[in-house]
C-alpha cells in the first residue's frame, strides 16, 4: 500500500513479531510527552478500546500532548507524530518493502516476500505494480461497462428514491476487482457473491478482531474467519491453475504473476492482497466521493464543466484521466475529509530524531494521518469539503508527504482512483446528486474509514 503506511492494527503485529517486549520501567519516553501505562501488561490498550478506535485515541492524545506524543502498547513505547512538519522530518531508510503488504501478510499468516531480501522485495513490488497497470489497460472497457450499468440503474430510480451508496459501490468495487484480478470466471454473479461473503468475513476480523483481541476469544468467530479465508484461497488456487500457461484476450492481474518466477503459493498470496485491499479502498473512495459531491452543487457543476470540456460526449479513456485536474482535486479532497486511511506506522530501524526529540531504535512510530489531514495549521477550514484547495501546490505536496499521491502512491490506491474517475465522469454528466435532508453520516475508523451506516443520496436527470 502506501510506501510507508501500515494501517490501524499494524502496530499490534510489529510489536509482537518484530521485537521482544520490554517492561515500561525499562525505557523512558526520551522526553516525548505522553501517557503512562494504564495497565502494566496492556499499557494503554484499554484507553484505545474505550475511545472506539486507534484514530480517535490519537486525536485525544495529540490534543492533550501536542504534535509529538507517546503512549504504551503492552510493554513497548510508541511515539505518534501528528503534524506535517514532524512527518517530513521522520526519515526511515527502508524503502524496499511495502509495509501494507507486510501487514496484511502478517495478519493472514503469509510468509512470501517477507524474507528481508531487498532485491527480491523490489522485484516482487515491480511485478505487482506492473500487474495492476496491465490489468487496468486490458480491462478498462470492463470498468466502463460496470459503471454504465450502475449509473443507468440509478437514472431509472424515481427522484425521491434514496440510493444506498455503500451497498451499491461495494458491489461495483467487488465486480471490478474480482474480474480484473482473476478474469472471466467472475462474470458469474454467484461467484462474486461467494467471494464477497468470504471477503467481508475476513476483512471485518482484520479490522477489528485483531486490534482488541476478541477474535482469539471466540472459537465460533475464529472458525468462521478461517473457513472464509480458506475458501478464498481455494478459489484463487483454482483460478491460478486454470489460467497458468494459457493466453486470454483480456489479461488479468493474476496472469502477470503467473508469468513471473513465482510459486503457486506466492501467486495466491499476492492475489489475495490485491483483492482484499483493492475492494475496500475502491468502494470507500467511491462512496465518500459521491457523498461529498452530493453536499456541494458548486463542486458538481465545476466537475461537469471540466468533463464537458475534456471529454465532450465521448466516454472517458484511460489516457484522458490525467487531464481531469478538477476530478483529481475532488478525489484528493475526498481522501482528506474522510481521512480514508487514518493511521500509518513504521518501526524505527535506527535511532532517529524529530525536532528536539530522540526516537530510540526499535520504537514503533505511528503516523497519525487522520490527525494531520484535518490539522488547521496545515489546512484552512479543515472540516470543509473544498476541492479548490488542491489548486495550491503546497496542498498537493502535503498530500504526497502523507503517501496519497506521487511516487509513494500505492498500486491499490491508484486502481481506486481510476475506478472513481470513471464513476464520477459517467455519473456527473448524466445525473445531479442531492443530499438526503437531516442525514448524519459518521465514519467508522478501522483500516479504512467507512460510514458507520449506509449513506444515502437522491438523484435527478440532467436536462
Amino acid at each position: 500500500m502506501l510506501d510507508f503506511a501500515i494501517f490501524a492494527v499494524t502496530f499490534v503485529i510489529i510489536l509482537v513479531s518484530a521485537v521482544l517486549y520490554l517492561y515500561p520501567a525499562s525505557r523512558q519516553a526520551s522526553g516525548i510527552p505522553g501517557l503512562t501505562p494504564t495497565e502494566e501488561k496492556d499499557g494503554n490498550l484499554p484507553d484505545i478500546v474505550s475511545r472506539g478506535s486507534l484514530h480517535e485515541f490519537l486525536v485525544s492524545l495529540h490534543e492533550k500532548y501536542g504534535p509529538a506524543a507517546s503512549f504504551w502498547f503492552g510493554r513497548r513505547l510508541v511515539v505518534s507524530l501528528g503534524s506535517i512538519d514532524l512527518l517530513k522530518q521522520h526519515i526511515n531508510p527502508n524503502r524496499t518493502s511495502d509495509p501494507f503488504e507486510t501487514m496484511l501478510k502478517s495478519l493472514l499468516g503469509y510468509q512470501s516476500g517477507l524474507s528481508g531480501d531487498a532485491a527480491e522485495s523490489l522485484m516482487r513490488k515491480k511485478v505487482y505494480e506492473n500487474g495492476i497497470n496491465k490489468a487496468l489497460e486490458h480491462n478498462f472497457n470492463l470498468i466502463l461497462k460496470l459503471v454504465d450499468e450502475l449509473v443507468t440503474k440509478w437514472a431509472a430510480f424515481p427522484e425521491s428514491q434514496h440510493t444506498p451508496l455503500c451497498a451499491h459501490l461495494l458491489g461495483l468495487a467487488m465486480k471490478s476487482v474480482t474480474q480484473i484480478a482473476m478474469g472471466d470466471r467472475f462474470q458469474e454473479d454467484h461467484e462474486v457473491i461467494r467471494f464477497r461473503k468470504n471477503h467481508d468475513a475476513v476483512w471485518s476480523e482484520i479490522g477489528k478482531g485483531y486490534l482488541d483481541g476478541s477474535l482469539d476469544k471466540s472459537t465460533t468467530r475464529k472458525k468462521h474467519y478461517e473457513d472464509a479465508l480458506s475458501d478464498m484461497e481455494t478459489v484463487l488456487k483454482t483460478v491460478a491453475r486454470e489460467r497458468k500457461g494459457k493466453s486470454f484476450s483480456h489479461l488479468a492481474f493474476i496472469d502477470t504473476l503467473l508469468q513471473g518466477n513465482f510459486t503457486e503459493k506466492q501467486v495466491v498470496e499476492d492475489s489475495m492482497i490485491f483483492t482484499l485491499a483493492g475492494c475496500v479502498i475502491t468502494a470507500n473512495l467511491c462512496s465518500w466521493a459521491v457523498y461529498f459531491l452530493s453536499t456541494s452543487e458548486e463542486a458538481q457543476e465545476k466537475l461537469f464543466e471540466e468533463l464537458s470540456q475534456v471529454l465532450g460526449e465521448d466516454p472517458i479513456s484511460l489516457d484522458k484521466i490525467d487531464q481531469l485536474k478538477y476530478c483529481r482535486q475532488v478525489l484528493n479532497e475526498t481522501i482528506r475529509v474522510s481521512k480514508l486511511t487514518p493511521i500509518a506506522a513504521r518501526l524505527q530501524e535506527v535511532e532517529g530524531k524529530v525536532d528536539q526529540h530522540v526516537i530510540p531504535k526499535e520504537t514503533l512510530v505511528i503516523y497519525a494521518l487522520g490527525v494531520v489531514l484535518q490539522d488547521n495549521a496545515t489546512w484552512t477550514l479543515p472540516y470543509r469539503f473544498d476541492p479548490d484547495r488542491f489548486n495550491e501546490e503546497s496542498a498537493r505536496r502535503n498530500l504526497a508527504v502523507l503517501g496519497f499521491s506521487g511516487s509513494q502512491e500505492c498500486p491499490e490506491l491508484r486502481f481506486a482512483y481510476t475506478v472513481a474517475a470513471v464513476l464520477l465522469s459517467t455519473l456527473v454528466r448524466k445525473l445531479k446528486l442531492h443530499q438526503v435532508q437531516s442525514q448524519v453520516v459518521e465514519a467508522r475508523y478501522d483500516l479504512v474509514s467507512t460510514p458507520k451506516d449506509d449513506s444515502w443520496i437522491t438523484v435527478s436527470r440532467r436536462s
